[in-house]
Parts: C-alpha cells; structure tokens; sequence
C-alpha cells in the first residue's frame, strides 16, 4: 500500500517509459487509405468488375444452350359435317407436354468476332482502372503536397509576423529613446497588420487544403509527414526527353484504352459483315406430349426425339445489315482518328512533365542558393542596423524575403516531385514503387 501523503510517481513513471511517440501519416499510409475509402476508385474498381463479365457474355455464344419447356392446354372444340352429322360433336380434353431442346453454333461467324471483341474489351477496363489506380496516386499526391505547401506557407507567413512584431517594439523603443524616426514605426505597424491579414488567409487555406485531403480519405488525416530537410531530388531516369516521349506514345494508358477501342471498331466491321454470311446450328429436340381426349382409342401419349443440322441463310433484310455495316466503317475510322489524337496528346503531356521536372529541379537548385543569400542579406541588414547605417524597412524587407524564398522553395521542391510522378505517368508507368520512392524523402517524426 502507498503511504498516505506519497505521490503515486511509479505509474506515472511506468506509463510515461512505455509510451511511443506518435508518427505522423505518411504519403503510403494516406495512399493506402484512399484506396480503401476513396469514393471515384471503388467506383472504378466496381467498373472493372462489370468489364470483366464481357467475356464470358461472350463465350456463351459459342457453347450450347439448353432450353426445357413444358405446357398444359385445355381444348374445348365444336364439329359440325353437313355431310356427316353423325362426326359432330363436341370435344373437351385437356393435352400437356414438355419439350428438352439443345442448340449447338457450328458456324455463327458474328459470334467468334464478338468473342475477339470481349477480349479487347477486358483489356480495356483494366486499361481504364490502372488509370484510375495513377489518377488517384496523382490526386493524393496533390492533395497531400498541398497541405505541406499551405503548413509551409502559414509557418513562413506566421515567422514574418513574429519577426515585425519584435521590429514593431524596437522601432517604438528606438521612438521613445529619440533614435528613431515616427517613421519607423508607422510602416513597422503597416507590415504587422499586413502579416496579420496574411495569417488569417494561409490559415483558411490550410483548412481547405485538409478538408480536400479529407474528401478523398472519407476522414481527417490527421498529422502529415513533412519532407525532410537532406531530401536529394532526382533526375529522371533515362535523362532523355525523346525516350519519354516515345515510351509515352506507346505505353501510355490512354493510349492502351483508345487501341483497344479502335481494334473493338476494327473487330465491328467484320461483326456487322457476318450478318451477309450463313448460319449452322446443330440442333435436338426431346419431348412428350399427351392429349387426354374422349377418343375411342383413349388417351394419346407421344414421345418424340429427333437432331439435325439446321442452315439458315440471310437474303435480305431490307438494307439493314448493309446499313449497319457501313455505319461500322465510320466508327472505325472515327476511331483510328481519336487514336492518334490521343497519342500525340500523349506525346505532349511527356515533353511538358519532362520539362517540368528538369525546370523543377533547376528551380530548386537556384532557390537554395538565393536562400543562402537572403538569410547572409538579412544577417548583414541586421548588423547595419544596430551600427546606424541600415533603417528598419531595409531589416523587414531582407526578413519577408527569406520568408518567401523559403516558402517558394518548398513550393518548387514540390512541384518537382508532382512532375514526377506524372512523367511516370505520362507513359503509363506509375504505380505503388514510385509512391514509395516519394514516401522515402518524408520525416514522419516532423508532422504538419
């Protein structure tokens, strides 16, 4: 038993060694929990589902079909002879039967291409969700990049207001002490109340950029992962604009969907011609009927088997076939046109993330160095201010200039690494490696 009087320190002690401390989320984690919550990719996930089906639709047109049928009639017939009145009568009876009939495609050309068809559509809803799986890498990755921007932004604009708030209160001692002009404090004033409507704008942007993280995950982040200071960005591999563009121009994943729809058109064609050519089916019948009628002979009982090739061979249809055909044709060449639409978009889109990314990085190179120089210019402004040959605006202006060249430094650092990503993408081949590969340039012992 504790002693009266004596602190309980030993569970407080027990209780504070066993705690961890708390990570922040980082981009795989935030990933990981939009796949699993994200609205627009279970929706695209139930869609590749739905695709999925199109081929064995598609198969059964090439396999037997079994039909059972069954029925029960009550006949109720009046005969009048003139002749012979001795036949006339009256008959009600009631028949019943039931029929097993097999019909197996022998030659049903239109079928084989609608099976060629599915194949391609397949591909093209898996096409359609690897895409959806890189939107949502991208959208993510905005996301969360957007958020350490607007945190980075409120901490850069939150820093410049600290520092005019201590230029505030030395230009009103300088003032009092007759060191300084009115001067110095007025604008000193001006500048604080500027950084306070700076606040209140990076916090309201803050919010929003995590209220639409919040609409992908379906809840609150939370803490995020910042990126760490020593972060090396690379260049892309291979360093060659015209690879990337040539790997786009075929790998591309709109590129993969607009073929496949193209072959589909393709296929079309041939599907429509098939309705000029002839049909073979092997077809068998079973069956029984019985005819419960008040005949001499009583009661009818009839069993039925028969089988046999069965040809049918289209003459005309009025132009329909002919119509569709040529309607087929225009799809296909409206198709091919899109085709190459989307690779020379494809094309476009790998030259501009390229470029994004080589611009990017030399952006950040040359913002490093300018920060190196705005924090020596605001070290020597200081120091000539307290010597009398610098005045406080030059001390606020040298401070609000690393405030914003470390606020633009981290908005191009992340930018460059968005470009990559979409260069990966531009050629279809963004997937969980590259989110790990960013995710390893992340401190998830710094949250934002």
């Amino acid at each position: 038993m504790n002693r009266p009087g004596r602190p309980l320190a030993y569970p407080l002690f027990i209780a504070a060694l066993f705690a961890s401390p708390v990570q922040a989320a980082d981009l795989m984690q935030v990933y990981r929990d939009a796949q699993a919550n994200d609205p627009t990719y279970a929706a695209a996930r139930a869609t590749l589902e739905a695709g999925q089906e199109k081929a064995p639709q598609a198969r059964a047109g090439l396999l037997p079909s079994l039909t059972l049928s069954g029925n029960t009639v009550w006949n109720d017939n009046e005969y009048r002879y003139k002749k012979q009145p001795a036949f006339n009568g009256d008959p009600q009876y009631n028949s019943n039967g039931y029929q097993l009939a097999l019909s197996q495609p022998l030659f049903r050309w239109q079928n084989w291409v609608a099976h060629d068809q599915a194949k391609l559509q397949v591909a093209q809803a898996e096409a359609n969700f690897a895409q959806a799986r890189q939107d949502l890498i991208l959208r993510v990755a905005q996301a969360y990049f957007d958020v350490l921007y607007a945190g980075e932004n409120l901490k850069a604009v939150q820093a410049n207001k600290e520092s005019i708030v201590q230029q505030l209160e030395l230009a009103k001692k300088s003032f009092e002490v007759g060191s300084a002009t009115i001067t110095d404090t007025h604008e000193a004033q001006a500048r604080y109340d500027l950084a306070v409507a700076q606040e209140i704008a990076a916090e309201s942007d803050l919010e929003i950029r995590r209220r639409s993280l919040q609409a992908i995950l379906g809840k609150e982040a939370g803490a995020l992962a910042e990126l760490r200071k020593s972060a090396e960005l690379e260049r892309p591999q291979p360093d060659d604009m015209n690879a990337w563009v040539a790997a786009a121009e075929k790998d591309s994943l709109a590129v993969q969907i607009q073929q496949a729809n193209a072959d589909i058109a393709a296929r079309e064609v041939d599907r429509q011609r098939a309705g000029h050519y002839p049909t073979v089916d092997l077809v068998a019948n079973y069956g029984h009927a019985k005819t419960l009628a008040s005949t001499t002979l009583g009661p009818v009982d009839n069993d039925y088997r028969n089988a046999g090739i069965q040809l049918s061979i289209p003459l005309f249809s009025g132009g329909l076939t002919t119509s569709r055909q040529r309607e087929a044709s225009a799809n296909r060449a409206a198709a091919q046109s899109v085709l190459e639409g989307t690779r020379r978009s494809a094309a476009l889109s790998a030259r501009q993330q390229y470029l994004g990314v080589a611009n990017g990085l030399a952006q950040v190179k040359a913002l490093q160095a300018a920060l190196l120089s705005s924090q020596s210019a605001l070290a020597s402004n200081k120091l000539g201010y307290e010597v009398g040959v610098r005045i406080n605006i030059d001390v606020l202006n040298a401070e609000n200039q690393v405030y914003v060249t470390r606020r633009d430094l981290a908005r191009a650092t992340l930018d460059t690494l968005l470009a990559q990503l979409r260069l990966k993408a531009a050629t279809g081949g963004l997937g969980d490696d590259d989110v790990a590969r960013i995710n390893a340039l992340l401190d998830p012992s710094t949250a934002q």
